[in-house]
């Protein structure tokens, strides 16, 4: 089987990030065992996957090695049309392909924390919004609904309906050029950009390149959430931070490199 560019970094990412990467860096150690360089493997490999497990770390590496984002604040909000925003686009983060309890998909975490502060803005601000996802990388090949369409009954279950759809793009470059596409019949060239924090100069940066005109409006910041000592042990939510911080400090030097 030939995998397509997108697929194979997808496939790549996974093996070069936490946990994989320290879980290697571990096993690697434990082929030479015997051997000093066999023991210092297995330290530094159980010593990374501990630190980026740290909500602290997750922290610490956001401020140092992406660009820093400001937050939208609230007294803006309501003034969006009035600085010349013409519509919000919230990017898609991913969505749960079978939810049981539910009987169809559902937007992840990531994509209904994203659409929940786009609706806030579009109620604030009485602006259109806009969502840009399709099948992602990760599930290329398989028979998923979009992420488009999920978002779709998530917006309308909260009182708005979606004016714009992009179910077909399988990342953050294509939610660009496929919104561009959509939005240009209607005149729209200035956007509110919703996404994580992590994301945003990314996604801004391919935006801005698309022709639009961005105002970015981050949301999920990687912040401090728990006393000092509790945010340098290892948990689930510190895990994520960290690898979607180290993720998309990936796709930024991959995008340099390539320019």
């Amino acid at each position: 089987m030939i995998l397509a560019l997108g697929e194979f970094k997808a496939i790549a990412a996974a093996l070069l990030l936490p946990p994989a990467a320290p879980l290697l860096l571990a096993a690697a150690g434990l082929l030479c065992v015997r051997r000093a360089i066999g023991r210092w493997l297995i330290t530094l490999g159980l010593l990374a996957l501990w630190l980026v497990s740290c909500n602290g770390a997750a922290v610490w590496l956001s401020q140092k090695v992406l660009p820093q984002v400001s937050v939208l604040e609230p007294s803006r909000q309501t003034q969006l049309r009035a600085s010349g925003i013409q519509a919000i686009v919230v990017l898609g983060g991913g969505m749960q392909p079978t939810a049981p309890e539910y009987g169809q998909a559902q937007p992840n975490a990531s994509t209904a924390s994203r659409l929940r502060y786009g609706i806030q803005l579009a109620k604030h601000s009485g602006l259109p919004l806009g969502f840009a996802g399709g099948v992602g990388w990760s599930h290329a090949g398989q028979a998923v609904p979009s992420e488009a369409s999920t978002a779709q009954a998530f917006t309308t279950e909260n009182g708005l309906t979606l004016r714009w759809i992009d179910n077909q793009s399988r990342d953050t470059a294509e939610n660009a050029a496929r919104m561009r596409v959509l939005l240009a019949p209607a005149g729209i060239h200035s956007i509110a950009l919703v996404t994580h924090a992590w994301h945003m100069p990314r996604s801004q940066a391919l935006f801005e390149n698309a022709g639009f005109k961005v105002l970015a409006a981050p949301m999920g910041f990687v912040l401090s959430s728990e006393r000092p000592l509790l945010e340098w042990m290892p948990s689930a939510h510190g895990l994520t931070a960290s690898r979607n911080v180290l993720r998309e400090w990936l796709a930024l030097q991959l995008r340099r490199t390539t320019g």
